[in-house]
């Protein structure tokens, strides 16, 4: 298999700040040397950057967070009983 590179974009948080950056997507070379590009976002400001792939050991960045456990489903309550129909009201 080819090359595989990282894609990332980047947006400005304000002045004198560092920009955000997000993982856009991953980059790789085909048999060919062309490259194909697969993308899980869209940049909003158009630009995008490819670096070449890390170990996740060499990273900056954390580990991806779980989502927290969810709580034990409880039964369901569907409210009051109110017979089956069988009184004699009319409604």
């Amino acid at each position: 298999m080819g090359k595989r590179m990282e894609v990332w974009a980047t947006a400005p948080r304000g002045e004198g700040k560092k920009d955000w950056w997000t993982r856009a997507g991953t980059a790789f070379e085909n048999r060919d040397g062309s490259w194909s590009i697969m993308l899980d976002v869209l940049p909003t400001n158009g630009k995008l950057i490819v670096r070449e792939e890390k170990e996740r050991e060499e990273r900056d960045d954390p580990p991806p967070r779980r989502s927290p456990p969810r709580a034990p489903s409880r039964p369901r309550d569907d409210g009051p009983d109110y017979g089956r129909g069988d009184d004699d009201i009319p409604f």
